[in-house]
């Protein structure tokens, strides 16, 4: 865990509420001269804290109506057959998330799709043969409560 004062909390706080926020800005908001704030932003950069910036895009204002979590079982989970699936769903854009779990499943992936059927294609030609698959089971997204990228951080 990086070694964080309440500077960098702060910092970090508000990159992650509002990431396009101007370095004098940020500055102004948690006390610094711009120059300093600048440092310590590029500073959490480099080591690693933050990993980039990005827009919170509306999946459903962009055509893709569906998402879903898929719960894949593969048939080893010897570390190369682990990696040629990650591999593979590295490459589907479809795939959003793909997340290793312990116990009867071993990965939980996050899925977006245009529509049931561009869905039910995606399943059947992409995921299910994919590499090392032994069974998949699907969930569709009703709604979502919560949507809150980040970690949480305390002061």
């Amino acid at each position: 865990m990086a070694n964080l004062d309440e500077i960098d909390r702060r910092l970090l706080s508000e990159l992650q509420d509002e990431g396009r926020v101007t370095n004098v800005e940020l500055a102004q908001r948690v006390g610094l001269t711009a120059p300093p704030c600048l440092r310590r932003v590029r500073a959490l950069e480099e080591s690693g804290v933050i990993r980039g910036y990005h827009a919170d895009l509306d999946a459903s204002k962009l055509g893709y109506a569906i998402t879903v979590f898929a719960m894949v079982s593969l048939k080893s989970q010897a570390e190369a057959s682990l990696r040629e699936f990650e591999d593979h769903m590295k490459v589907l854009p479809e795939v959003r998330e793909v997340h290793m779990l312990n116990g009867e499943i071993d990965f939980i992936l996050k899925i977006v799709s245009k529509d049931l059927q561009s869905f039910q294609e995606f399943l059947t030609s992409k995921l299910t043969p994919a590499p090392n698959v032994a069974s998949v089971k699907t969930s569709l997204t009703i709604r979502t409560a919560k949507h809150e990228p980040g970690v949480p951080l305390e002061s």
